[in-house]
């Protein structure tokens, strides 16, 4: 659950050091990021500088002590300027939180201080986005280590992160659906198996990894064995999906904003008004501006059910990520046809931001699963049966 309460002068000075970021290293970078596809090093290097990799961690630790709202800004903040390093670092902070609730002091620490990134590795060849149900295997060897071995599909900062929160199936088959482990990156047997050449989000460094033999000692083990998916969906996936929305959030708002700009700056010549004077055009930049409010709001109202413990927490988390997907594939869709053939420069800008809106639809849970979720809590029915776990 997310903190009830987060400083506000705490909050202002964020958005301060933030905005600092963005201007002299993120900003400046994000058309390089996307053409190159390189990942986005520099800047997460300087958030880490900055304190900022370190929001979510524990006071106890040396964290920021931050709740979900706070960092919910800053993902958006960065979404809106470069959609590779926001999902960067909102996976970092999602597995930041499964680390904060089951990972040894000594990483949690170095998250806190910005010495360490994150990130989750969960998506598999064999199941490939239903994440729940792992194929990946964990043994217990002769010497009392756990000897791990999966081919992940997708991990996003593959190779560039310090650690990785990992899923497999138990090591005692009747122990649970799924077990999670802290895999360190320098672990021997495991590799980076692919390269990633995408749509968008081309920098993230979403590459396949692959466990060959790979050997952790039991306890790098977090939580229990066979509780991994009551971990990853009390501790990770509220994080995850409300960050995505967030994620969303800022590349709809940054949209529209470009939207507007184009739309006031440039004017026919031949009559001398400017794209804005049409009334069809003001019109259909409303609609966006209001998808995207709405977005904001039900953001908004999600991580307040969160902050305040409200019966229906769960179901908002469910529902944020899904209606943020659907809402920023229209917004960013809208603002491209608003703007019309210069929305297909690059210097533009939008049609970076159209690209990466893509992601949020078929990263796992996706849409379509998150509304079969939602459909099965309306329809009384669990979360999980044996057919789709």
């Amino acid at each position: 659950m997310a903190s009830t309460v987060d400083n506000a002068h705490s909050r202002t000075d964020v958005a301060s050091t933030l905005g600092t970021v963005i201007d002299d290293v993120i900003r400046p970078q994000a058309t390089i990021v996307d053409r190159e596809g390189t990942f986005p090093r520099s800047g997460v290097d300087a958030l880490a500088a900055a304190g900022l990799l370190g929001l979510a961690s524990s006071t106890e630790v040396g964290g920021g002590g931050h709740g979900m709202r706070v960092v919910a800004e800053v993902v958006e903040r960065l979404a809106a300027e470069c959609g590779s390093t926001a999902m960067v670092v909102l996976m970092h902070y999602a597995a930041t939180a499964v680390i904060e609730a089951h990972g040894p002091r000594e990483v949690r620490a170095a998250i806190a201080t910005g010495g360490h990134l994150a990130t989750l590795a969960f998506s598999e060849y064999g199941s490939r986005s239903h994440f729940w149900s792992p194929t990946g295997t964990a043994r217990t060897t002769d010497d009392g280590t756990i000897r791990l071995d999966a081919r992940k599909s997708w991990v996003t900062s593959a190779g560039e992160a310090n650690s990785y929160v990992w899923s497999s199936l138990p090591v005692a088959p009747d122990a649970g659906p799924m077990t999670l482990w802290l895999v360190p990156a320098d672990s021997p047997g495991l590799t980076v198996t692919g390269d990633f050449d995408g749509l968008g989000l081309r920098g993230n460094g979403s590459r396949p990894m692959t466990a060959e033999g790979l050997r952790v000692p039991s306890t790098a083990m977090m939580a229990t064995d066979g509780a991994g998916l009551d971990t990853a969906l009390g501790a990770g996936l509220p994080w995850f999906l409300v960050l995505n929305a967030a994620f969303c959030l800022g590349l709809a708002d940054s949209a529209v904003a470009e939207a507007g700009r184009h739309l006031t700056a440039t004017t026919l010549t031949h009559t001398g008004a400017a794209l804005r004077d049409a009334p069809v055009t003001r019109r259909d930049l409303a609609r966006l501006m209001i998808r995207t409010d709405a977005l904001r709001a039900f953001l908004g109202d999600t991580v307040s059910a969160l902050e305040t413990g409200r019966d229906d927490a769960m179901l908002r988390v469910l529902q944020v990520k899904a209606l943020a997907g659907e809402t920023v594939a229209d917004v960013t869709d809208g603002a491209m046809q608003l703007c019309g053939g210069s929305a297909f420069r690059r210097e533009l800008g939008l049609e970076r931001r159209f690209r990466d809106a893509r992601a949020a639809r078929v990263m796992a849970p996706t849409t379509d699963a998150l509304l079969d979720f939602v459909g099965r809590v309306a329809a009384g029915l669990p979360l999980f049966d044996r057919a789709n776990r």
